[in-house]
């Protein structure tokens, strides 16, 4: 592939990331994540978005560390992964609209199979990201500290990329 052509590619990308990314702010899916991977894609091309991928990185970060600072946190969780993937199997099913559906039958789970997919990929996402979460941050202060300081600006000695250690 050439120079040009991987350009074109990585940065068209970005954007459907980018995009993908603000919907699953207030959608179902991992917003931050796709933000972070858009921006990290992006900053190769602008310095726009060079400048944004770190205080991303470190919202994402603060946010795994505070969805499993409790256990009803962790199993709240968990069981909202499980309800996106029963919901994204029964879109993938497709059963008929059931007699109590006051709509037209057209609408019911719009969207069809793929729709399903992306719930069921979606859930799987999250529940990698909660055991990520809990394996790098509960019960550790100390992983949570580090991370307050980067935030904070104490942490400037560290590398401007790459895990909290």
């Amino acid at each position: 592939m050439t120079g040009a052509a991987k350009r074109i590619v990585l940065e068209t990308l970005g954007w459907v990331l980018l995009l993908v990314g603000i919907a699953a702010l207030v959608l179902p899916g991992p917003g931050l994540l796709c933000i972070f991977a858009a921006l990290a894609l992006l900053s190769q091309q602008y310095e726009w978005a060079d400048r944004r991928v770190e205080p991303i990185r470190l919202r994402a970060l603060r946010g795994a560390a505070e969805s499993v600072a409790t256990w009803p946190r962790i199993i709240a969780s968990v069981l909202s992964a499980a309800a996106l993937a029963a919901c994204g199997v029964l879109w993938i099913m497709y059963p008929p609209a059931p007699d109590w559906w006051p709509l037209d039958a057209a609408l019911w789970l719009p969207g069809g199979v793929w729709t399903g997919v992306t719930q069921v990929g979606s859930a799987v996402i999250a529940v990698a990201l909660i055991i990520y979460s809990y394996r790098r941050f509960h019960g550790r202060p100390e992983a949570l500290e580090a991370l307050n300081r980067e935030i904070a600006g104490e942490g400037a000695d560290s590398p401007s990329r790459g895990p909290v250690r």
